[in-house]
């Protein structure tokens, strides 16, 4: 059974921070459709339209009838494992400081036989899960895992390296300020992690949160996202300390284009909502990309938690919206400028929240203690996209299936 992970021991200042490294992520273009399932903790293969056959490894044509149709479909992820073995010499600088490293075949019940990594509580011939997740390298790797949950099972090694868990890291909430973030940093303390910062900027100004997260124990740090100098004095300090930051900071206020009568709430969220984020990743970023090979608390992830809407606008918040989705275009930059360092940037879209801005809305709403939960989730899943709420799902889910339809359907007004 896997042991129990340690809190790691004081790092020596005089010993020199491990390189950052990556697996091999060479992929063909077809085997991208693993990494998209992987990328939202979905297990898909590609199944022939035309036989049904299901296929593995993807493949540009069907191993049974030739046919070019292949669409990527949820399968079921159980299996058997058939054979297993350990490597313990490597070419590769990123398993050989990982080794020994466990890999094994599993007969999946759909059909094709899998070669991919093994947890090491699972046991030959027994009865195992696949789950696709991200390696370092950005890519959708498979690893069996097993049928019923062992105790310490999120400790395994191999399981670790392709997920963001809290356990025994430090975490900054960017801004206090938010109804989220005493339930962020309630739910990131009972995840493990051990130490949470929160900023807040205007530290003279009370707010409600505050008491709920000072009886969390929480560092409070002075930070406004929309001053380059305070982000980057929090930086020069506490980079070097942050393995997550989530950042949760936005400025909202409903109204379109037409019924502002001004860009003054339109400039405000840009600052906030786009300019900030890009204040904090060039502050915090070099320093968290420099520490991704840091062992149990290496860094490992940067979470933006934005609006579903920032997926497809919706005119009743829609300078809101579109700052969400000037925010989403530089979250998939970051994604592409941390991957050489495997740093993870995790999306978390959300639906209507219980505000008072979201107060006209009908429900279903999402609660802060509902998004705490799918975020601390998507992190021990290793994620890049978490949808919480109803309202993010469904906009996902049409979003994925034909983009167009979705914008006329958040477009449409009333009977005219």
């Amino acid at each position: 059974m896997t042991d129990p992970l340690q809190p790691p021991p004081k790092k020596n200042p005089q010993k020199r921070t491990v390189s950052p490294t990556r697996p091999p992520e060479s992929r063909s273009r077809a085997a991208l459709g693993l990494t998209a399932a992987a990328a939202e903790g979905r297990f898909a293969l590609q199944c022939c339209a035309e036989c049904g056959a299901v296929q593995y490894p993807p493949r540009d044509a069907c191993s049974s009838c030739l046919s070019t149709q292949l669409p990527w479909r949820n399968v079921s992820p159980k299996g058997r494992l058939i054979a297993e073995t350990r490597i313990r010499a490597t070419t590769s600088l990123y398993f050989r400081d990982r080794l020994p490293w466990r890999t094994g075949t599993v007969q999946l019940d759909v059909g094709p036989s899998v070669i991919c990594h093994v947890h090491g509580d699972c046991e030959r011939g027994a009865r195992v899960v696949l789950l696709n997740r991200l390696d370092r390298a950005g890519q959708g790797v498979l690893i069996a895992v097993p049928e019923e949950r062992t105790p310490n099972m999120q400790d395994d090694p191999q399981l670790r390296a392709m997920t963001s868990d809290p356990k025994h890291r430090r975490v900054l909430i960017t801004d206090g300020r938010t109804p989220t973030a005493p339930a962020l940093a309630k739910a990131l303390l009972a995840a493990g992690a051990a130490q949470v910062f929160v900023g807040e900027g205007e530290t003279w100004r009370p707010y409600p949160e505050r008491a709920a997260l000072e009886t969390l124990g929480v560092e409070f740090l002075p930070l406004d996202v929309t001053d380059t100098s305070s982000v980057g004095r929090m930086a020069s300090e506490y980079g070097g300390k942050v393995d997550i930051l989530i950042n949760n900071a936005r400025f909202l206020r409903p109204g379109g284009v037409l019924a502002r009568g001004d860009i003054g709430f339109a400039r405000d969220e840009i600052e906030v909502n786009y300019l900030g984020l890009m204040r904090l990743a060039q502050a915090f970023g070099p320093a968290m990309c420099g520490r991704t090979g840091d062992g149990v608390n290496s860094a490992v992830a940067w979470v933006n938690i934005l609006a579903a809407t920032s997926l497809s606008n919706s005119p009743e918040m829609g300078c809101f919206s579109a700052s969400q989705s000037a925010a989403r275009a530089l979250s998939q930059s970051l994604r592409g400028e941390f991957r050489a360092s495997g740093l993870r940037v995790m999306t978390a879209y959300v639906g209507p929240t219980e505000d008072d801005w979201h107060q006209p809305l009908p429900p279903p709403k999402v609660t802060p203690n509902a998004l705490a939960r799918d975020v601390v989730k998507g992190l021990q899943n290793g994620l890049e996209d978490v949808y919480c709420g109803d309202v993010a799902k469904d906009m996902a889910e049409k979003f994925r299936s034909d983009p167009k339809v979705l914008e006329r359907e958040m477009t449409m007004g009333g009977e005219g």
